[in-house]
């Protein structure tokens, strides 16, 4: 086969994917939790056993939706650690960045991390926990990663840069996940209370001297 007709295969099926992706995201949006692969397969116009061959399982698609999503999320939160305003407020941007995601697309970050919230059955074979451990690690490395680039944390700064992208990554979860479910107050008087807590060593840290200070 000539390489032009492989690369043209290629993109057919690359263009394919991103509308069955899209799809399953229209039905998660309307379903939550409780989305189906027979649902999802009817929504895309097509039998699940073509839907299988795509993604082989509701592991395969909900990784593919994962890395979809955080894809977007991440691109969202370096842009917010790069605006050119003070550090605090990038902090409270970056916050408020995930937040606004996830009070956004309540549905779709319910499906990613509670499939079987709310009475609805997970499907047979699907473990969430298996699956979106390694969403949350890869949002930690990440973050570290920038950091690392942004922040002079002295001669173990590796080290503490990934247990801090760790961490941040945990308290947003934690206190994202709480926060959407009993709305106890804003998410901006959320943002404030996240940040002030945050608001210790990395504000007395120096920034680094070749880079944008965090």
């Amino acid at each position: 086969m000539e390489t032009s007709q492989r690369d043209e295969q290629q993109r057919a099926a690359e263009q394919r994917r991103r509308e069955l992706l899209e799809a399953a995201d229209r039905v998660v949006l309307r379903e939550g939790p409780g989305a189906s692969m027979n649902a999802i397969a009817a929504e895309a116009g097509i039998t699940k056993p073509i839907l299988y061959r795509h993604f082989g399982d509701k592991g395969g698609l909900y990784r593919a939706l994962a890395a979809r999503h955080t894809d977007a999320l991440l691109a969202g939160l370096r842009a917010a650690l790069d605006s050119p305003v003070a550090r605090r407020e990038r902090v409270e941007a970056t916050l408020d960045n995930y937040l606004t995601a996830i009070e956004a697309r309540p549905q779709v970050y319910r499906f990613l991390m509670h499939p079987a919230d709310e009475g609805q059955p997970s499907e047979q074979g699907f473990d969430v926990g298996r699956h979106s451990a390694p969403l949350m690690r890869r949002m930690g490395e990440e973050l570290a990663v920038v950091i690392t680039e942004r922040v002079d944390l002295g001669p173990d700064g590796e080290d503490l840069a990934r247990a801090w992208g760790h961490g941040i990554v945990g308290m947003m979860h934690a206190a994202g996940d709480w926060w959407l479910r009993e709305r106890p107050f804003s998410r901006e008087q959320l943002v404030r209370h996240l940040t002030d807590l945050l608001w210790g060593r990395l504000a007395v840290s120096g920034d680094r001297l070749d880079g944008p200070g965090f």
